[in-house]
């Protein structure tokens, strides 16, 4: 491929993903309630999806320092959303869990997340959906490969 053409579909990417990134991030702001964050819902989602994690997991996956998962996660424990339990064989390791109504709250929200994806993604063809995600997924491989490696 030729520099130019090079150039150009990286000022495209850089455009787009800032756009497709900000906006997505404001429309998922909208269905959570006013005091939880973006970062605090995909975090419960996250944990709802496992059943039960370590905050070090936690760190690892979102890329974040320990100390801000401890944060976080006080927060929410604080809201009734979560729950830590102490591994029963090794007292060190500290579980998190959701709470049942930390169950309930990312329950009622992703049926919200839901319509609102399915609002905008109906817009496509089948083909284009799977094709977009495929192409998305791959590139969420790529940037996991790359992370691994620095």
């Amino acid at each position: 491929m030729q520099r130019r053409n090079i150039d150009d579909l990286i000022e495209r990417y850089l455009s787009v993903s800032f756009i497709v990134m900000r906006k997505a991030a404001a429309l998922v702001k909208c269905e959570l309630d006013e005091d939880m964050t973006n970062d605090q819902y995909y975090l419960l989602r996250y944990i709802k999806k496992k059943a039960k994690c370590t905050s070090t997991e936690l760190a690892s996956m979102f890329g974040v320092n320990k100390s801000a998962i401890t944060a976080m996660t006080n927060r929410l424990v604080k809201k009734g959303l979560l729950q830590r339990t102490r591994d029963q064989n090794d007292r060190r390791v500290v579980y998190l869990t959701l709470t049942e109504r930390g169950n309930e709250w990312i329950t009622e929200t992703e049926e919200k997340i839901h319509k609102l994806v399915e609002s905008f993604i109906t817009k496509f063809s089948e083909r284009e959906i799977e094709m977009f995600i495929q192409t998305y997924e791959k590139l969420a491989c790529i940037l996991q490969e790359m992370e691994g490696t620095s």
